[in-house]
């Protein structure tokens, strides 16, 4: 890196020999930067290859078979050359270089720009975090189902076609180690297209639309066959390969590795703390219910009902009353001076009815049926709407008579013209 040239933002450089460049992170952290990208664009009329150079691109220096093997299959997939190239860079991630080969002596242009809010990182993190929160509903969708069939087998081709084909593999043992291998494997070949999706796109646009659409084709019509998952444990095994998804692309949505970490941990926290929040919610309102009064019940009663209850304790009420007043504690001798007429009371207390027989006639001739207390009110009500009629027939006569002399009015006049 020492004869590189160093980029800085919102550069603008125009060279014609080959040369590389190199932009150096900013190790100071800002909150700001959290989805922040740098653009580095470069531009010609002719043909140019573009190709990084860094230190992971050394073989040698591969710590891992699976570094050692990425490195290979990077050198041997580089793509072919072309006139514009795009870069995007995160504000904390590792320090980039490549070197640009023209093949004409002809001028390129290198441009540097700074990005706040890249939107591409943004749509990354909120659906890692709407992905982990509504895991649990998500695998329970049929649609959803057929969806994550689809972008598995555009995706991870070999491990789809795995899945598909684990009802003849006979060891459970054989399947994993080759699950392990094909995961690795669509790994890798994910990060090569990420890397190069700009050029399979401007070059090779076609055969990628067909491999998407024959793909996708494929893959819906093997999820339609099999159905969507029906039994517990593959419900929760789906679920718990969202919920793990959904980490990977808040890692990937925000260039902070640490909030990205602090997310996680918050998210787990309060997937965690939702079991025995819902299992002491369920506790309290159990105990809120055995404590709980119950509720008083009211009946409302039809007119017999009412009538009967109403005799039934009257009669109970005047026996009460009996007993009472037969008790040794009872101040008979200031109650009877108190009275008006103290034989009748006496008579109630030793059995008499409380409403002597010709006081109970004279009461249903005087307001029972046929009274003439309700003939005068039946007669009263009558009058009173006869004498209504005749006033508004009156009233409607003088309209009447008016409306027609309303009528009458223009035809003198007519006359007299005529």
């Amino acid at each position: 890196g020492k004869n590189c040239s160093l980029l800085q933002e919102i550069d603008v450089i125009q060279k014609q020999d080959e040369n590389c460049y190199c932009y150096v992170q900013n190790r100071t952290i800002h909150l700001q930067y959290l989805w922040s990208t740098l653009q580095i664009k470069v531009s010609s009329r002719e043909k140019f290859r573009f190709e990084p150079i860094s230190e992971k691109n050394n073989c040698r220096n591969s710590e891992t078979v699976f570094e050692f093997a990425a490195c290979a299959a990077q050198i041997l997939w580089k793509p072919e050359t072309c006139t514009e190239t795009f870069l995007s860079i995160k504000q904390y991630g590792e320090d980039v270089c490549f070197k640009i080969q023209p093949f004409k002596i002809e001028p390129y242009i290198v441009r540097v720009k700074r990005e706040m809010l890249d939107g591409r990182l943004l749509f990354l993190f909120v659906a890692g975090i709407f992905l982990f929160h509504f895991a649990n509903s998500l695998s329970r969708s049929a649609k959803f189902f057929y969806l994550s069939g689809i972008i598995l087998g555009v995706l991870a081709l070999l491990v789809f076609v795995l899945l598909t084909l684990k009802r003849f593999i006979p060891r459970h043992s054989t399947f994993w180690i080759l699950m392990s291998g094909s995961w690795m494997v669509s790994l890798y070949l994910i990060y090569c297209f990420k890397e190069n999706i700009q050029w399979l796109w401007s070059e090779h646009k076609n055969y990628l639309l067909g491999y998407f659409l024959a793909v996708g084709i494929t893959s819906f019509a093997i999820c339609y066959q099999h159905g969507p998952l029906t039994t517990e444990l593959s419900i929760t095994l789906f679920t718990w390969t969202l919920q793990l998804t959904a980490f990977v692309l808040i890692y990937f949505g925000v260039t902070i590795p640490q909030v990205a970490y602090a997310v996680i941990a918050v998210s787990l926290c309060s997937k965690g703390l939702s079991y025995p929040l819902g299992a002491a919610y369920h506790i309290a309102r159990k105990m809120k219910h055995h404590f709980k009064s119950k509720k008083l019940v009211f009946k409302y009663l039809t007119e017999e009902e009412y009538r009967e209850q109403g005799e039934s304790e009257t009669v109970m009420a005047l026996e009460e009353l009996r007993s009472l007043c037969r008790s040794p504690d009872f101040p008979s001798w200031i109650a009877i001076s108190k009275l008006q007429a103290p034989h009748r009371f006496a008579a109630f207390v030793l059995g008499s009815p409380h409403v002597p027989p010709a006081e109970t006639k004279a009461h249903d001739e005087q307001f029972g049926i046929g009274s003439s207390f309700l003939e005068e009110q039946l007669f009263e009500t009558r009058a009173q709407s006869e004498q209504d009629e005749p006033a508004n027939s009156v009233h409607e006569e003088d309209e009447e008579n008016e409306s027609e002399m309303h009528t009458q009015i223009p035809f003198p006049y007519a006359t007299e013209l005529l």
